[in-house]
């Protein structure tokens, strides 16, 4: 029996975006990329696996090899249109907040349950991991081209920050494809603790 439902859901790809620079936050457009095993080639965060950091320290010590689920940030349009009203700034570019993908027309993106697959028309498939919790790495980009705004990023993404996936399976993807979103079943886990 099938587990993940193909929802209703669809969505256009806004933007593909590569960091190459492991110095800097911020990433560059690209028309697309072939995605394979590791994530987006050419992207810092391509890998099949990773060295853990700050954000699974209560589960292995820093520097630890692990898989890497944190291939990929996802983003929202609406959410950065969003979170920049908060700064009040006219706009908040996708290169500014680290996004490998900017994407149009999923409501609620940042609340995806883990393992949802997004399937892209090439096969390319990404699974997300989980909601990718903001820090003060945007702000400090962001204070560079609005000085006295970048300090509030991390409460006004709160929610809003997208999520990290990795590639399930390799394909094309690129600026303007459409993207499916299958979701896994939903249910609240709140057992009794002693």
């Amino acid at each position: 029996m099938a587990v993940l439902i193909e929802s209703a859901l669809r969505g256009t790809t806004a933007a593909v975006l590569i960091n190459s620079d492991e110095r800097d936050l911020c990433t560059q457009p690209v028309d697309g990329v072939d995605a394979d095993f590791g994530g987006f080639p050419g992207d810092v965060h391509h890998g099949v696996t990773r060295a853990s950091c700050v954000r699974v320290r209560r589960q292995y010590p820093i520097g630890t090899e692990i898989r890497n689920t944190r291939q990929i940030s996802i983003l929202a349009a609406d959410d950065l249109d969003a979170i920049a009203a908060e700064l009040g700034i006219a706009s908040l570019l996708p290169e500014w907040v680290g996004a490998n993908l900017l994407l149009q027309g999923i409501p609620t993106l940042t609340e995806l349950p883990p393992s949802t697959r997004l399937i892209f028309p090439s096969g390319a498939a990404l699974v997300v991991d989980m909601e990718n919790e903001p820090c003060k790495f945007p702000g400090e980009i962001i204070e560079q081209h609005h000085p006295g705004q970048g300090r509030g990023f991390a409460r006004a993404a709160r929610g809003r920050r997208g999520v990290t996936a990795w590639v399930e399976r390799p394909g094309r993807i690129a600026t303007g494809d459409a993207v499916a979103v299958h979701l896994p079943p939903q249910r609240l886990y709140a057992p009794a603790m002693p």
